[in-house]
């Protein structure tokens, strides 16, 4: 099964990280400890190693709790990342807190709900808009330097936000978002990773579901689904996405694949990808989004999606970088 090297360290990490965040229940409706056990049981069969979790990732880090509960004796297989600098305040909102202070005490945090001595790679989860950033990057490389970080990542950061945290901390992955219709990471946050060894990690592979081919065109939002606030699921947008999916079935159904294998695909063997985080709350999705690894797209198939991307409006060569 193919492993792809993480920065410059020796963690070897799947191409498809399993994304934690639905495992916490907040956002995302079905939710239960019994499933998310059982998908995070069966990531070493589907041929992932790779999992993707936060500090604030649950109310009370039940993430974390939930990958300690399945990985066990097993831990040692998995490359782990967690982030810190959020979390979340007593009205339910998201607060940032990336002082040293916070970031060493979550870190600590972390290692307890994971049951582990080290995390395989701890990112910031986002600056903090009242602390230097230069303070959040020196604090993490302290941690890198007692042990209980192997490796250092920068998520939610611009180019010059991720240059000055790289002037204070060894950097060895960046987590953006990064799909079809999102790219702008490829003007240059992308060629500057590809030139100093920095994996890029990226969430949203598939546009929240949007590009799993699994929403009817006349699909209704519930009213707890997160998802019906974003633009891209609204009106004349939706309208058009749904226009690109159907372009993209028709290429999966040829290829014999599904809509969001060849979409995770497509995003795996983006230049400078090292992998794609991609959710899932059962295993059945988990052995789904699997099936993009250990393949290729094909030149024709390529070109077919170049095709449908020019004719949504996001024609960007695929060969930039």
């Amino acid at each position: 099964m193919e492993r792809r090297r993480l920065g410059k360290t020796d963690l070897q990490v799947s191409p498809v990280a399993l994304g934690c965040w639905p495992m916490a229940g907040m956002t995302s409706l079905g939710v239960n400890d019994t499933d998310s056990l059982a998908t995070l049981a069966a990531c070493l069969d589907a041929g992932i190693n790779f999992l993707d979790t936060a500090y604030n990732y649950g109310p009370h880090g039940e993430s974390e709790r939930l990958i300690a509960r399945a990985l066990g004796s097993k831990r040692d297989q998995f490359v782990i990342a967690t982030k810190g600098g959020l979390h979340w305040g007593p009205q339910g909102e998201r607060l940032h807190d990336a002082s040293p202070r916070a970031l060493r005490r979550e870190c600590d945090e972390s290692l307890q709900r994971l049951g582990t001595d080290y995390i395989d790679l701890l990112y910031l989860h986002a600056p903090d808009p009242a602390v230097p950033l230069g303070e959040s990057a020196g604090a993490m490389a302290e941690l890198l330097a007692t042990g209980k970080v192997r490796a250092v990542g920068a998520s939610n950061v611009s180019l010059a936000q991720l240059i000055e945290f790289a002037a204070a901390c060894p950097v060895s992955a960046c987590q953006p978002k990064y799909n079809m219709l999102q790219r702008e990471i490829e003007a240059d946050i992308v060629p500057w990773c590809i030139q100093h060894q920095v994996s890029l990690v990226v969430y949203w592979p598939l546009m929240k579901g949007l590009l799993a081919g699994k929403l009817a065109r006349d699909h209704v939002f519930d009213a707890a689904d997160g998802r019906a606030k974003y633009p891209m699921f609204q009106g004349t947008e939706w309208q058009k996405n749904q226009d690109l999916v159907d372009a993209l079935r028709s290429i999966a159904s040829a290829a014999k694949r599904t809509v969001a294998q060849v979409v995770i695909n497509w995003t795996i063997h983006r230049p400078g990808i090292t992998a794609a985080l991609c959710g899932a709350k059962r295993p059945d999705q988990l052995r789904e989004n699997a099936g993009a690894l250990d393949w290729r797209l094909t030149e024709q198939q390529l070109a077919e999606i170049d095709q449908a991307l020019a004719a949504r409006g996001q024609a960007v060569s695929r060969n930039a970088v």
